[in-house]
């Protein structure tokens, strides 16, 4: 597994780490004994980085990974949690007060008395430009609570405000082969000033993996189900925002890709979707999630995966060209 500093944490981690939504809600049941598997898989692999929030299963994925870690205190693993989305969504909620209730909590959940990293849960834009807010997170690191912050967002206008502030180490914002606007703008920024990027929903919530058709159904408490619309949370979050039917379609076109490139053969799609973003100058780390220990230790694999070559990576904006740029680009 490859590994890079993450941003200005000065923290190295591996180029696939772990996203652990799926270890507290929204994608159907995960019982604890699968989630403990698919941490054990991950690390088996090379993993280094488990991606989290205080808001998956109220807690629940924080505590499975406190509980994990606290059992292997030889453990290596940076743990990036996430805060903010517990409550109403008002910037008059972002202040330090809260910051501290907040990260005292994610403390408890994952028996850490220093958080690694701590990424506002994206915020609202406001919060986003607020020096109040900067200020307050420039305390918690004062004051030992936290050793880094950083910012997960939903649009590149977002991210590159975020860029802007000396104190944010990491930026967390969708990038995948349907979502490619980040290429533009939001990695030559990384470049230029050092910045994390941690790439999420990078299998656009499944659909790159090529084992959805048109007719496959999700479980009522599954995000992919209740939250296609927006009715929970940003329609980003789920499928990359893309219509599911179109990318059904689209992901047949990224499997045949795969299959056409040589230094591609042996990996699935999945694989070659990740290991494709893990490629690309400018990308800290990649966190797909996983709901078995099957899926964590294919995702692994992707970390060590040949150069893909440039041929693909035209292939894949051939494919959001004809598929998603009319429909995705200017949103987000």
């Amino acid at each position: 597994m490859e590994t890079r500093i993450l941003g200005r944490t000065g923290r190295t981690v591996s180029v696939i780490g772990l996203g652990t939504w799926q270890l507290g809600a929204d994608w159907g049941d995960v019982s604890d004994d699968d989630a403990r598997e698919v941490l054990d898989a991950s690390v088996e692999g090379g993993v280094t980085l488990f991606d989290t929030a205080d808001v998956y299963g109220d807690g629940r994925s924080e505590t499975l990974i406190g509980d994990y870690l606290a059992a292997r205190p030889g453990l290596d693993v940076t743990v990036a949690t996430k805060m903010g989305r517990r409550e109403e969504q008002s910037a008059a909620n972002f202040t330090l007060a809260k910051f501290r209730e907040w990260t005292d909590r994610s403390r408890r959940n994952l028996r850490m008395d220093t958080l690694h990293l701590v990424q506002l849960h994206c915020p609202p834009t406001s919060v986003v430009s607020s020096d109040a807010v900067y200020d307050a997170l420039d305390a918690l690191v004062e004051e030992g609570a936290i050793a880094a912050y950083g910012l997960s967002v939903e649009t590149v206008g977002e991210a590159l405000a975020a860029m802007e502030r000396p104190g944010v180490a990491t930026v967390q914002i969708i990038l995948n082969a349907f979502r490619l606007k980040p290429l533009e703008d939001v990695l030559p920024a990384a470049r230029r000033t050092g910045m994390g990027i941690i790439a999420r929903v990078p299998l656009a919530s499944g659909l790159l993996s090529g084992r959805y058709t048109e007719d496959t159904a999700f479980p009522e408490n599954d995000h992919r189900n209740f939250n296609r619309t927006g009715a929970a949370f940003d329609v980003g979050e789920t499928f990359s925002g893309v219509d599911f039917e179109e990318g059904v379609a689209a992901a047949r076109e990224f499997a045949d890709l795969v299959a056409a490139t040589p230094s591609a053969h042996g990996l699935t799609p999945a694989q070659a979707a990740l290991a494709w973003l893990a490629q690309e100058d400018g990308v800290s780390t990649v966190i797909p999630g996983a709901r078995s220990a099957q899926q964590a230790r294919a995702n692994a694999k992707a970390g060590s995966a040949p150069f893909l070559g440039t041929d693909f990576g035209r292939g894949i904006a051939q494919i959001y060209d004809r598929h998603f740029r009319g429909s995705v680009h200017h949103r987000w």
